[in-house]
This record gives C-alpha cells, structure tokens and sequence, in this order.
C-alpha cells in the first residue's frame, strides 16, 4: 500500500509557496529594520555630543 503523505498534493504545494513567500518578506523587512537600527547606533555612538544650549537669563 502506497503512504498517502508522500502523494503530491497542488494545493498544499500552492499554500506552501505562499507561506514561503510571504516568510521571506517579512524575513527581509526584519533584517532591514536590524540594520538600521544598528547603523543609527552606530551613529549615536560615534557621533560627537550636541552643544548644550545657553540658559536665558531673565530680565
């Protein structure tokens, strides 16, 4: 007797691919996102501090 699970099945195989699909978009939007954070850190980090600004005397 043949195993059923090991047919071929069109539409599980279409439901996988969209799933695949959708995963590596989300997969690349995250890793994107990461490495901007990442370089803005970076950035920050290296980044001379702002000038404080003068308090205003009042008159």
């Amino acid at each position: 007797m043949a195993n059923p699970w090991l047919k071929k099945n069109p539409f599980m195989s279409l439901w996988l691919s969209a799933a695949n699909r959708a995963a590596g978009t989300l997969r690349g939007q995250a890793t994107a996102q990461a490495k901007r954070q990442v370089k803005a850190a970076i950035t920050e980090a290296t980044s001379p501090p702002a000038p404080k600004a003068k308090p205003t005397r009042k008159r």
